[in-house]
């Protein structure tokens, strides 16, 4: 057990969120430090200020303390701030952006070390950002076409050897989408990405998949059988396979290490999968993913990887 060195642990997520009750309970245990939580949508119905002068600066909100002595924060789930609905549109467009303006400008000030710098989980929760810069870094990248046009789309599609499938290109907190392989039946329906823009991206025939949780540095992997279930297509589908950890080849280590160095990102969860050819081909990465059943599946203690990573800056985890 050990105290921060320097100040607090900030998690800003939703208030319900599992992850970072978990991880507010791993601090506590494993580091004796109790995090402030922070869900966004608390503002404004609690105040808040930010006050500069010559002696400096300091933050505050009326049910939290200690933000100015905040020394790491870790960006989980950021939600928009919650302003209540006003009679014009006009108005609420005003009232979000003053608040959005106010509440982020605050927090993203604070001079900490970020799991994730707020810029960079942005810009790397893009897909096409992702995808460029994983083939740059070395990664085998599925050949891939992010459209609107229908006549392009289809062009791709039948141009291709191999089934090609589609899946969303957006990160949004919209419903769960499966990752599917076109059909003849989807033909009809390739007029509706107009509005949509979608993901269509070469079928990988699969040894298995793999879900990597990135703490800075170390790469905690778990290889997931995927082709033995209904998740051959979409591994997210069944955790009735069998987890298990797993190491990378040094070769794909250092270019996960190139592809993060290059996104901005001290933590992520990738998602790869080993092809019947022995690649290792990039699908995605998420800032912000779930890793949590990949712990209790595998025992592999990523919560205190992290909680590590927050308090010391190192998420190595003696005796792994």
């Amino acid at each position: 057990m050990s105290a921060h060195p320097s100040g607090s642990v900030l998690i800003v997520s939703e208030s319900d969120d599992l992850h970072a009750t978990a991880m507010a309970a791993t601090l506590r245990e494993h580091h004796g430090h109790s995090p402030i939580r922070l869900d966004l949508r608390d503002f404004p119905r609690e105040s808040g200020s930010f006050r500069l002068d010559r002696f400096g600066t300091t933050r505050s909100m009326s049910h939290l303390l200690g933000l100015d002595d905040v020394r790491s924060v870790w960006w989980r789930r950021p939600h928009p701030s919650n302003v209540p609905a006003g009679v014009l549109a006009s108005d609420n467009d005003f009232r979000q952006a003053e608040c959005d303006g106010f509440i982020q400008g605050m927090l993203w000030s604070i001079p900490a070390f970020w799991v994730n710098d707020p810029g960079a989980d942005r810009t790397a929760a893009r897909k096409i950002v992702q995808l460029e810069t994983a083939l740059r870094a070395g990664f085998a990248v599925p050949e891939t076409l992010i459209t609107n046009d229908s006549d392009e789309a289809r062009s791709f599609i039948e141009s291709r050897p191999c089934p090609v499938v589609y899946k969303r290109t957006g990160t949004g907190r919209a419903e769960f989408a499966e990752t599917r392989i076109v059909t003849d039946d989807d033909y009809p329906r390739l007029t509706a990405i107009h509005s949509a823009p979608t993901t269509f991206q070469d079928y990988v025939n699969a040894r298995w998949d793999l879900r990597v949780v990135w703490v800075d540095g170390v790469a905690w992997t778990t290889r997931i059988d995927s082709q033995a279930g209904v998740g051959w297509v979409d591994s997210r589908l069944d955790t009735s396979v069998d987890f298990t950890p797993d190491q990378l080849p040094a070769s794909v280590s250092k270019s996960m290490a190139t592809l993060m160095g290059a996104l901005g990102l001290s933590f992520g969860v990738l998602d790869l999968r080993l092809g019947v050819d022995g690649e290792y081909y990039f699908l995605e990465v998420n800032p912000q993913g779930q890793f949590a059943y990949l712990e209790i599946k595998t025992g592999m203690p990523i919560f205190r990887s992290l909680a590590n990573l927050l308090i010391d800056g190192d998420g190595t985890v003696q005796g792994h």
